[in-house]
């Protein structure tokens, strides 16, 4: 069982550094006060096609890593409490 600990508590280290690593790659996305009064509600083809730029991709590998993150945050707490 001493074992399972380590490796998970590497695989967790892992996953965060990661998750800083990447988070702290992203550009901000904050409009300022214009943005709320206004809205940004445009429909040109960046925006259709954010998923696909590297914005959208390190948008999607945090949420990605986010949830491993807090999986593994469970699974080290129920090992630990046995």
């Amino acid at each position: 069982m001493e074992v399972v600990k380590y490796v998970l508590i590497a695989i967790y280290a892992v996953v965060c550094v990661a998750l800083i690593a990447i988070a702290m790659m992203q550009s901000s996305e904050d409009s300022g006060a214009s943005g709320t009064i206004m809205g940004s509600t445009t429909s040109n083809f960046y925006e259709k096609n954010k998923g696909r730029t590297r914005e959208g991709k390190l948008k999607k590998w945090t949420i990605i890593l986010g949830i491993v993150f807090a999986v593994l945050t469970i699974i080290l707490s129920i090992v630990y409490a046995m």
